[in-house]
Protein backbone atom coordinates (compact mmCIF):
# COMPACT_ATOMS: atom_id res chain seq x y z
CA UNK A 1 0.00 0.00 0.00
CA UNK A 2 1.38 3.40 -0.94
CA UNK A 3 1.42 6.11 1.65
CA UNK A 4 -1.09 8.90 1.18
CA UNK A 5 0.19 12.34 0.30
CA UNK A 6 -0.83 15.41 2.28
CA UNK A 7 -3.60 17.47 0.61
CA UNK A 8 -3.84 21.13 1.71
CA UNK A 9 -7.34 22.31 2.59
CA UNK A 10 -8.58 25.91 2.15
CA UNK A 11 -9.83 27.21 5.49
CA UNK A 12 -11.54 30.53 6.31
CA UNK A 13 -11.49 31.92 9.86
CA UNK A 14 -14.30 34.15 11.13
CA UNK A 15 -14.07 35.88 14.49
CA UNK A 16 -17.40 36.86 16.00
CA UNK A 17 -16.93 39.80 18.33
CA UNK A 18 -18.21 43.28 19.12
CA UNK A 19 -14.85 44.31 20.59
CA UNK A 20 -12.06 42.77 18.49
CA UNK A 21 -10.22 43.96 15.41
CA UNK A 22 -7.79 41.93 13.29
CA UNK A 23 -4.94 43.65 15.15
CA UNK A 24 -5.98 42.28 18.57
CA UNK A 25 -7.82 39.09 17.58
CA UNK A 26 -5.78 36.47 19.44
CA UNK A 27 -8.17 33.57 18.79
CA UNK A 28 -8.37 34.18 15.05
CA UNK A 29 -4.60 34.60 14.93
CA UNK A 30 -4.10 31.35 16.87
CA UNK A 31 -6.21 29.49 14.30
CA UNK A 32 -4.56 31.20 11.31
CA UNK A 33 -1.07 30.31 12.57
CA UNK A 34 -2.01 26.68 13.22
CA UNK A 35 -3.75 26.30 9.87
CA UNK A 36 -0.71 27.54 7.97
CA UNK A 37 1.78 25.63 10.16
CA UNK A 38 -0.10 22.42 9.32
CA UNK A 39 0.37 23.14 5.59
CA UNK A 40 -3.17 24.28 4.84
CA UNK A 41 -4.23 27.48 3.09
CA UNK A 42 -5.75 30.37 5.02
CA UNK A 43 -8.41 31.14 2.40
CA UNK A 44 -9.92 34.15 4.18
CA UNK A 45 -10.09 35.83 7.54
CA UNK A 46 -12.64 38.33 8.81
CA UNK A 47 -14.46 39.67 11.86
CA UNK A 48 -18.19 40.26 12.24
CA UNK A 49 -20.17 41.54 15.18
CA UNK A 50 -22.38 39.33 17.35
CA UNK A 51 -25.33 39.61 14.97
CA UNK A 52 -27.20 36.55 13.69
CA UNK A 53 -27.72 37.88 10.16
CA UNK A 54 -24.13 39.11 9.76
CA UNK A 55 -22.74 35.78 10.97
CA UNK A 56 -25.04 33.83 8.64
CA UNK A 57 -24.30 36.06 5.67
CA UNK A 58 -20.52 35.68 5.98
CA UNK A 59 -20.62 31.92 6.55
CA UNK A 60 -23.08 31.44 3.67
CA UNK A 61 -20.86 33.57 1.41
CA UNK A 62 -17.79 31.49 2.24
CA UNK A 63 -19.71 28.20 1.99
CA UNK A 64 -20.61 29.08 -1.61
CA UNK A 65 -17.04 30.12 -2.47
CA UNK A 66 -15.19 27.39 -4.41
CA UNK A 67 -11.98 28.62 -2.78
CA UNK A 68 -13.17 27.69 0.73
CA UNK A 69 -13.46 24.09 1.98
CA UNK A 70 -13.85 24.80 5.69
CA UNK A 71 -15.10 27.69 7.83
CA UNK A 72 -14.01 27.97 11.45
CA UNK A 73 -15.70 30.58 13.60
CA UNK A 74 -14.44 31.68 16.99
CA UNK A 75 -16.54 33.54 19.54
CA UNK A 76 -20.16 33.82 20.54
CA UNK A 77 -20.64 30.32 21.98
CA UNK A 78 -21.31 31.26 25.59
CA UNK A 79 -24.53 32.11 27.40
CA UNK A 80 -24.56 35.90 27.51
CA UNK A 81 -27.12 37.88 25.58
CA UNK A 82 -24.64 38.69 22.80
CA UNK A 83 -23.53 35.05 22.29
CA UNK A 84 -25.51 34.04 19.19
CA UNK A 85 -23.15 32.10 16.92
CA UNK A 86 -24.80 28.67 17.46
CA UNK A 87 -28.25 30.25 16.96
CA UNK A 88 -27.01 31.82 13.73
CA UNK A 89 -25.46 28.70 12.25
CA UNK A 90 -27.11 25.53 13.55
CA UNK A 91 -30.45 26.27 11.82
CA UNK A 92 -28.71 26.54 8.43
CA UNK A 93 -26.57 23.41 8.73
CA UNK A 94 -27.59 20.72 6.26
CA UNK A 95 -26.04 18.16 8.58
CA UNK A 96 -25.04 18.60 12.23
CA UNK A 97 -21.85 17.12 13.58
CA UNK A 98 -22.76 16.21 17.15
CA UNK A 99 -19.56 14.21 17.55
CA UNK A 100 -17.46 17.36 17.17
CA UNK A 101 -19.11 18.95 20.18
CA UNK A 102 -18.77 15.77 22.24
CA UNK A 103 -15.07 15.33 21.48
CA UNK A 104 -14.38 19.05 21.95
CA UNK A 105 -15.96 18.93 25.41
CA UNK A 106 -13.99 15.79 26.30
CA UNK A 107 -10.71 17.50 25.39
CA UNK A 108 -11.76 20.74 27.06
CA UNK A 109 -12.76 18.96 30.26
CA UNK A 110 -9.21 17.67 30.65
CA UNK A 111 -7.95 21.28 30.48
CA UNK A 112 -10.60 23.37 32.26
CA UNK A 113 -12.79 20.86 34.08
CA UNK A 114 -16.48 21.50 34.40
CA UNK A 115 -16.12 25.03 32.98
CA UNK A 116 -16.40 23.36 29.56
CA UNK A 117 -20.18 23.32 30.01
CA UNK A 118 -20.16 27.08 29.41
CA UNK A 119 -19.34 26.53 25.73
CA UNK A 120 -21.80 25.64 23.01
CA UNK A 121 -19.16 24.58 20.47
CA UNK A 122 -20.76 22.89 17.48
CA UNK A 123 -20.14 21.84 13.92
CA UNK A 124 -21.92 20.96 10.73
CA UNK A 125 -21.95 21.03 6.96
CA UNK A 126 -23.35 23.80 4.76
CA UNK A 127 -23.12 23.79 0.95
CA UNK A 128 -20.55 20.96 1.05
CA UNK A 129 -18.39 23.08 3.38
CA UNK A 130 -17.43 22.04 6.89
CA UNK A 131 -18.34 24.65 9.52
CA UNK A 132 -16.98 24.62 13.06
CA UNK A 133 -18.16 26.97 15.80
CA UNK A 134 -15.52 27.45 18.49
CA UNK A 135 -15.38 29.49 21.67
CA UNK A 136 -13.59 32.82 21.57
CA UNK A 137 -10.58 31.97 23.70
CA UNK A 138 -7.17 31.16 22.21
CA UNK A 139 -7.00 28.11 24.49
CA UNK A 140 -10.25 26.68 23.15
CA UNK A 141 -9.07 27.32 19.58
CA UNK A 142 -5.80 25.50 20.31
CA UNK A 143 -7.70 22.59 21.90
CA UNK A 144 -10.07 22.23 18.94
CA UNK A 145 -7.33 22.52 16.31
CA UNK A 146 -4.66 20.46 18.03
CA UNK A 147 -7.01 17.83 19.44
CA UNK A 148 -9.48 17.35 16.58
CA UNK A 149 -9.22 19.42 13.43
CA UNK A 150 -5.52 19.05 12.67
CA UNK A 151 -5.85 15.26 12.39
CA UNK A 152 -9.22 15.27 10.68
CA UNK A 153 -7.95 17.62 7.96
CA UNK A 154 -4.89 15.49 7.32
CA UNK A 155 -5.61 13.08 4.48
CA UNK A 156 -3.00 10.71 5.90
CA UNK A 157 -4.92 10.31 9.19
CA UNK A 158 -6.35 6.83 9.53
CA UNK A 159 -8.74 5.10 9.81
CA UNK A 160 -10.71 8.03 8.36
CA UNK A 161 -10.64 11.80 7.99
CA UNK A 162 -12.71 14.70 6.67
CA UNK A 163 -10.57 15.20 3.56
CA UNK A 164 -11.37 11.83 2.03
CA UNK A 165 -15.13 12.45 2.17
CA UNK A 166 -15.03 16.07 0.97
CA UNK A 167 -15.80 15.14 -2.67
CA UNK A 168 -19.02 13.45 -1.50
CA UNK A 169 -20.41 16.16 0.79
CA UNK A 170 -22.67 17.51 -1.93
CA UNK A 171 -24.18 14.19 -3.09
CA UNK A 172 -27.60 15.20 -1.78
CA UNK A 173 -27.42 18.43 -3.78
CA UNK A 174 -26.43 16.64 -6.98
CA UNK A 175 -29.26 14.13 -6.61
CA UNK A 176 -31.82 16.93 -6.38
CA UNK A 177 -30.59 18.47 -9.63
CA UNK A 178 -30.48 15.16 -11.56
Amino acid sequence: MTERQFIPVRIAVLTVSDTRSLADDKSGQTLAERIEAAGHILAARDIVTDDVEKIRAKVREWSRDEGVDVVITTGGTGFTGRDVTPEALEPIFEKRMDGFSAVFHRISYDKIGTSTIQSRATGGVLNATYVFVLPGSPGACRDAWDGILKAQFDYRHMPCNFVEIMPRLDEHLRRKSD
